[in-house]
């Protein structure tokens, strides 16, 4: 089976997908609203937005300094589309199988 265009190995790990699936559903988000609404540590949740921020996926915003630091995080353009793309392609995945099931008489649906 070849891999539907707009799959993307990046976004496809469940955490960077599940941080992304989040920004997806808003312009702005606080650090500590991904990192609460996921369950993640503090350290892990850093890991992927980094990783995420690198591809120029996500942007970053810190605010204030020392304990009143904040940070928000946002899906750029980019970011944005090459989720779409990859809902798409996961979707294309999941059709795909559902046709490829054999029926009863042998014979694919």
């Amino acid at each position: 089976m070849s891999v539907p265009a707009g799959f993307d190995e990046l976004i496809h790990p469940a955490t960077r997908l599940s941080v992304v699936s989040l920004l997806a559903a808003t312009e702005w988000a606080e650090f500590s609203f991904v990192r609460d609404s996921l369950s993640l540590s503090d350290s892990a949740l850093s890991k992927q937005l980094h990783t995420l921020e690198e591809a120029g996926y996500l942007e970053l915003h810190k605010e204030g300094g020392g304990r009143n630091r904040r940070t928000r995080v946002r899906l750029t353009e980019h970011g944005r589309t090459a989720f779409e793309g990859h809902v798409s392609a996961l979707r294309a995945i999941v059709e795909g199988a559902g046709s490829a099931v054999p029926t009863p008489s042998g014979a694919q649906r």
